[in-house]
């Protein structure tokens, strides 16, 4: 097209004399090549996750966007056109509306369009978010730090915290889940204080952002472990010992205040793996095994956890005698090495922590009065043989002692000092 305006012509590539340039910037605003449009995506987080909904902007860059006519593309093909507000909400995101967008202003009387800047936006699957807990291990007293990590990274996060309360059921190990307390608007931070831990509890997290809230996925339930009885409920391992032979039957007991009890295994990252229904037979409160495996067993009432045993099987021909529940400090214990055939053991050695203790007592380790500094992880080593050369090695156990008092590992914290 072309113009004649004042003996000055104009034509589609916007042509002029230099003699009438302010007129002539006149009609390159008319002709639409001043400024492009400009493309907003918000919430502008990188990656998106399929369940969200965005909203896309034109910005037309003038005053009066009711003037202008809008469409929207994704890779080159428009989704929607000649929309008369600049907006344009989606649906739930999938992936694949992954791509790049643009959007184009058409004046609604004059010839001018404008095209946008080009835009990415990623779409990923719903992320399940993961759940570490420190210490795993605790005693009465200790404060434990809950950490819920999103992945990809992403912005625009708050975090979800919940307690796991069981769910009876014959073979799978189902949860309900209750917030924490204050925990209905999320934290900002992606970690949690718990204070006081008394006993063994599981938890899970989730993430959510955005209004109405998207949440991502639960986590896997983490357990935070504790070897002292609960008189709610509580765990007996028969025989007493913290290790045994592939070989051997294991009885694991559950009492407490319930008439109804389940046995629950961990595996070695603490997240529940499976029930004694599939590895043992439940009777009762008891449960008989003869394939118990390596792991961190506990039971359950429908309102309870018990104390936890990590059990070690061994495969080898001598193991460990220790405590299954922590040591009173003050008292005393004693460790032994037992050898599978039942026949002694010779020259038998105690380490702790991969260092050989001193003992006058062949055989045998006797601790009389335990303190703090006695824990540790614990192992023997013997003979076949008074003189034999082969020497046969037990795995590690891990010896807990418990405060005398019932929160005094606050004041070992604090001070070093025990409580008075």
């Amino acid at each position: 097209f072309s113009y004649n305006f004042l003996n000055v012509e104009v034509n589609s590539f916007c042509q002029f004399d230099v003699s009438h340039f302010i007129l002539a910037l006149n009609i390159l605003l008319y002709c639409g090549h001043a400024q492009d449009a400009l493309l907003h995506i918000e919430p502008n987080w990188s990656p998106l996750f399929t369940g969200e909904k965005v909203t896309f902007i034109c910005d037309s860059r003038e005053e009066n966007d009711t003037d202008w006519n809008y469409s929207f593309s994704r890779n080159d093909h428009f989704f929607t056109t000649n929309r008369t507000v600049n907006r344009y909400k989606s649906s739930s995101l999938t992936r694949g509306d992954s791509g790049e967008y643009q959007c184009v202003a058409d004046h609604k009387i004059r010839p001018v369009r404008r095209e946008s800047n080009k835009v990415s936006l990623s779409v990923s699957d719903v992320p399940r978010p993961v759940l570490t807990v420190s210490p795993s291990w605790t005693s009465p007293g200790d404060s434990v730090t809950l950490t819920c990590s999103v992945g990809p990274p992403s912005a625009g996060w708050r975090f979800f915290w919940y307690k796991a309360v069981p769910q009876l059921s014959d073979y799978y190990p189902y949860y309900t889940y209750e917030l924490l307390a204050g925990g209905t608007t999320g934290t900002e931070q992606d970690s949690y204080i718990l204070h006081g831990q008394t006993h063994t509890a599981g938890y899970q997290c989730r993430a959510g952002r955005g209004d109405p809230v998207f949440y991502t996925q639960y986590s896997g339930v983490k357990f935070v472990w504790s070897g002292g009885v609960n008189p709610a409920a509580s765990l007996t391992v028969s025989p007493h010992r913290l290790q045994h032979f592939s070989t051997e039957s294991l009885s694991l007991i559950c009492e407490g205040n319930s008439t109804e009890w389940r046995v629950m295994k961990a595996d070695e990252d603490g997240y529940v793996s499976s029930s004694c229904s599939y590895w043992g037979e439940m009777t009762g409160s008891t449960c008989n095994t003869t394939t118990a495996s390596s792991g961190v067993y506990w039971c359950e009432s429908e309102t309870q956890f018990s104390n936890a045993a990590n059990i070690t099987i061994h495969s080898g021909d001598v193991i460990l005698v220790s405590s299954v529940h922590p040591v009173t400090e003050g008292h005393s214990v004693t460790l032994g090495c037992k050898f599978k055939t039942e026949n002694l053991l010779y020259n038998v050695d105690f380490y702790k922590n991969n260092t050989l203790i001193p003992n006058p007592v062949r055989g045998e380790l006797l601790i009389s009065a335990v303190t703090k500094s006695d824990e540790g992880f614990y192992k023997c080593r013997g003979r076949k043989s008074p003189q034999g050369l082969e020497t046969l090695t037990s795995a590690e156990s891990w010896l807990s002692v418990k405060c005398e008092y019932e929160f005094c590992n606050m004041c070992y914290s604090l001070s070093e000092k025990r409580c008075h």
